[in-house]
């Protein structure tokens, strides 16, 4: 409760009564707005980073598709600086919609490609989102297998009882899932133990530094432990040295994912002789 000083009375000020509020207000809408015009434009694309085996093979264990959008400049726009804005709304599902028809369409033109795509659980039973994922498996029989999907933790523990029965039902057409920042303190045990995620991929802030920083160093080995006792395939997000994959190696994570291997990429390797090229 906030007082006037003038008059002696309580006078009630909300967040978005505030100068504060009413610029986080504009700048929501504005982010909004240019997600929706740049979807309006076909202006979307998928940046591809490897998550590459902590063993030290060549290839790379899969990688994962993230969501660009272009601002009417012509800049990417990663997810970050708009998705936190858009996910609880129609435009997130539109944004999740946009990616999965692009992750489909590369995982059609690239037989040997494993491909991760993320979505919000808001859109499970979404209608659209449906029609693209059956429309292509219907017709592309090996791309399920080749499909992971990553939903966050936050998302995920929304409506775990729905994700439950949304993985188990796609798992037995081959699709993979992935819990994406684990640990991020969301999870409840419970539910891990029956939602039976196939990869289990660490939060990047235990990750980051993680090799001079006793604290995560203690977490990351206890999120490790969880992901194997429940069969799990582990990755590390946000690996930027490497004295923390050296860390992460020793510490029996599966795979390791960030900057250390590779910046994502709208222009991946196996578009040299793709008819996608061109349309990048």
């Amino acid at each position: 409760m906030k007082f006037s000083m003038e008059q002696g009375e309580p006078a009630i000020m909300g967040v978005d009564d505030s100068p504060l509020g009413a610029a986080v207000t504009a700048r929501d809408h504005d982010v909004i707005a240019m997600v929706q015009n740049a979807l309006k434009r076909g202006d979307v694309m998928l940046a591809f980073q490897p998550v590459v085996p902590a063993n030290g093979a060549a290839q790379p264990a899969f990688y994962e598709g993230l969501i660009r959008v272009l601002d009417p400049s012509g800049r990417v726009i990663p997810a970050r600086d708009f998705i936190t804005v858009v996910e609880t709304s129609e435009t997130g599902r539109e944004i999740d919609c946009a990616a999965l028809r692009l992750g489909l369409r590369e995982l059609v033109a690239t037989p040997d490609l494993r491909l991760a795509i993320n979505m919000s659980a808001r859109s499970i039973g979404y209608p659209r989102w449906n029609r693209i994922l059956n429309n292509t498996l219907s017709g592309n029989p090996t791309v399920a297998e080749r499909l992971i999907l990553e939903i966050t933790e936050s998302s995920a523990m929304i409506m775990p009882d729905l994700v439950t029965v949304f993985m188990r039902d796609l798992q037995k057409k081959g699709i993979a899932f992935a819990l994406d920042d684990f640990g991020a303190g969301f999870t409840s045990f419970r539910y891990l133990r029956e939602f039976y995620f196939d990869i289990l991929k660490i939060d990047g802030q235990f990750i980051r530094g993680v090799c001079d920083n006793a604290d995560n160093q203690v977490l990351t080995a206890a999120l490790i432990a969880i992901g194997q006792h429940f069969d799990m395939f582990t990755v590390a997000e946000s690996v930027e040295c490497a004295e923390d994959a050296e860390f992460l190696q020793s510490a029996g994570i599966d795979c390791m994912q960030g900057y250390y291997f590779a910046a994502p990429s709208i222009h991946p390797h196996w578009r040299q002789q793709s008819p996608l090229k061109k349309r990048a």
